[in-house]
């Protein structure tokens, strides 16, 4: 195989290495939207907020990571509509929209397609560049969480905030680290670094 064959195409996610094309697209976005309908079983209650600590942020940065930002949104809103329409697998077996927390599956629609357009620009390609997308990702996520659950329960965004971010940022930061191993290892194993 020659070096020009290894190296990845300007632009390429990981999923981009897999052979196939639209088959191939649509298995991928739903199993990404299985991938983070699973990870939010994953969910465990915080004192005092109604916002549990789950899998899925984890899993809908992946999957924007690995995906890139057009099949990452795709991925999502499969997600979303989904849940939406009564599957229960938002977080802790819960469907449907207007929940406290449901302004947190928005903001992983929109952080998925942020980081995989980020995935795009070599993003996930080393450790440095792994933290800065994911904590852009994980700010886009509360960017819209926070205030809609403000809204949807009538705190103030300070409260909002101390409840529904604050309790958060220790696991995010595990979840970070994460993928710090897991997106540049991924990438160093294809030999296929950019």
């Amino acid at each position: 195989m020659s070096t020009a064959a290894a190296a990845p195409r300007t632009g390429a996610v990981l999923a981009d290495l897999l052979p196939g094309t639209r088959t191939r697209d649509i298995a991928l976005v739903v199993g990404g939207a299985a991938l983070t309908g699973l990870a939010a079983q994953i969910a465990l209650p915080v004192p005092g907020s109604p916002v549990p600590v789950t899998g899925q942020t984890f899993a809908a940065l992946l999957v924007g990571a690995g995906l890139g930002a057009r099949r990452g949104f795709l991925s999502l809103a499969l997600y979303a509509l989904v849940g939406m329409a009564g599957v229960p697998w938002f977080a802790g077996g819960s469907s449907g929209a207007g929940g406290a927390t449901f302004g947190y599956v928005l903001g992983m629609l929109l952080a998925a397609t942020v980081v995989g357009a980020l995935a795009r620009l070599g993003g996930d390609r080393s450790v440095l560049r792994t933290a800065g997308t994911m904590v852009v990702g994980s700010a886009v996520i509360y960017a819209v969480g926070v205030p809609y659950l403000a809204l949807s329960t009538g705190m103030s965004l300070s409260a909002a905030a101390a409840a529904g971010l604050v309790p958060f940022l220790l696991g995010d930061a595990l979840k970070a680290a994460l993928a710090m191993g897991a997106l540049p290892t991924a990438w160093k194993l294809l030999g296929r670094r950019g």
